[in-house]
C-alpha cells in the first residue's frame, strides 16, 4: 500500500512527481481565516488570493529562503497538495508514503528536522532527504556518480545554490539569499523610485516574466510590457510602459552578488575539477535561469561556457523522481 512520491518544496512553487509524472505544480502559498486560524485555500486558489485580502483573510508563503518559516501552513499545504495527486483522490483512505525531498544545499540540522517532520506528519512512513543542486544535475541529466567535476547553479525563489559536484557529492557549495523573489523586491523597488508608481508583488513578478533580462543589449528583446499600479504622488492609478532595458538596471546589483558567489565556488574549487569544469562547463537550473540573457552574463564573467537547462523550473524535480525511482543506486546521495 506504499506510495513512492518525490517532493521539489520549493519557496515559490512546489512540484510533485508520482509515476515518473509531475501531478502537483502550484505556487508555494496558503490562505488562512485569521479569526478561525482555518486554511481556506492553498496553491494556485490562494496565490489569487495574494496582495488582495480583506483583514479576515491573510496570506502565508511558508517557505523563505528556501527553509520552512511556518511550520503549520507549510504541513497544510504539503497535506493538501499530496490529497490532490489525481489517483490518490478516488481512495478512501490515504496510502502511506515514501518521499525523496529536496533541502537547499546550505541548510541547517534543524531545519533539515522541520522538513522531515512536515513530511511525516502528512502521512510519510519513509523520508529521504537530496540536496537540490545535486537533484537539478541528475535532472539535466549529468552523470554525477562519475569522478568528473560538474558545476550546477539552481536558482529559485529563495535561494541560488551554486555547488561543484563530483562522485555523488557535493565538493564545494555556495548558498546565497538572492533569487527569484530578491529579483521582484528589486523590480518593485525601482518601480518606485523611478516611475513614482507602487505595484504589488504578483505585478512586479509578472514584469519579471514578460521582459526580465540581465544584459540590456538582448538579441530577441520583447515588447515593452504595461503596467498598471497606483501613483505615489497623485493616488491615482496609472499606467507606465517599461522595456527589459529598465529592469536589467533594477537586477543589476543582486546579479552581481550571484555573479560574485559564482566566482566564490570557482575559486574554492580543487585544480582537479576545476580542469572538468573549464571542459563540460557550468549548468544553469531552476525559475532564475529563465531571465533573458543571464547565461550569456555568467559566461562573460567566468569565461567558461552556460548551458541553461530545457525545462530548468522542473529540473529539480525531474532529478529527485529519477533518484526516487532508483533509491539503491543513488543510496549515497540521499541525507537520512
Amino acid at each position: 500500500m506504499t506510495e513512492d512520491i518525490a517532493i521539489d518544496l520549493g519557496t515559490a512553487n512546489t512540484l510533485i512527481t508520482y509515476q515518473d509524472k509531475v501531478v502537483v505544480d502550484s505556487p508555494s502559498i496558503v490562505a488562512q481565516d485569521r479569526r478561525t486560524g482555518q486554511v481556506i485555500a492553498v496553491g494556485q486558489e490562494a496565490r489569487q488570493m495574494h496582495g488582495k485580502t480583506h483583514e479576515n483573510i491573510k496570506t502565508i508563503r511558508p517557505l523563505k529562503d528556501g527553509v520552512i518559516a511556518d511550520f503549520e501552513a507549510s504541513e497544510h499545504m504539503i497535506r493538501e497538495l499530496i490529497k490532490g495527486i489525481p489517483s490518490f483522490k478516488k481512495r478512501l483512505f490515504p496510502p502511506s508514503l515514501r518521499m525523496v525531498i529536496c533541502i537547499p544545499s546550505g541548510i541547517t540540522e534543524v531545519e533539515k528536522r522541520a522538513v522531515r517532520d512536515s513530511a511525516e506528519r502528512a502521512n510519510a512512513k519513509e523520508v529521504y532527504l537530496i540536496h537540490e543542486p545535486m537533484a537539478a544535475a541528475i535532472g539535466i541529466g549529468v552523470n554525477v556518480l562519475e569522478p568528473k567535476g560538474n558545476m550546477i547553479i539552481d536558482i529559485g525563489g529563495g535561494t541560488t545554490e551554486i555547488a561543484v559536484l563530483a562522485m555523488g557529492g557535493i565538493v564545494c557549495d555556495k548558498s546565497v539569499k538572492v533569487a527569484g523573489d530578491v529579483f521582484t523586491n528589486d523590480i518593485a523597488l525601482y518601480m518606485r523610485s523611478q516611475h513614482n508608481l507602487y505595484v504589488g508583488e504578483r505585478t512586479a513578478e509578472n514584469i519579471k516574466i514578460a521582459v526580465g533580462a540581465a544584459i540590456e543589449d538582448l538579441e530577441d528583446a520583447p515588447e515593452p510590457y504595461s503596467v498598471q499600479g497606483r501613483d505615489l504622488l497623485t493616488g491615482k492609478p496609472k499606467q507606465v510602459q517599461v522595456g527589459h532595458a529598465e529592469v536589467s538596471r533594477a537586477l543589476e546589483k543582486s546579479i552581481t552578488r550571484v555573479e560574485d558567489a559564482v566566482m566564490e565556488a570557482l575559486s574554492n574549487t580543487p585544480p582537479e575539477l576545476a580542469a572538468d569544469i573549464y571542459n563540460s562547463g557550468i549548468y544553469l537550473a531552476g525559475g532564475g535561469s529563465m531571465l533573458r540573457g543571464l547565461d550569456k552574463r555568467i559566461s562573460a564573467k567566468t569565461d567558461l561556457p552556460v548551458y541553461v537547462a530545457e525545462d530548468p523550473l522542473r529540473a529539480v524535480v525531474r532529478g529527485t523522481g529519477i533518484v526516487l525511482k532508483n533509491l539503491e543506486h543513488f543510496k549515497t546521495i540521499l541525507q537520512s
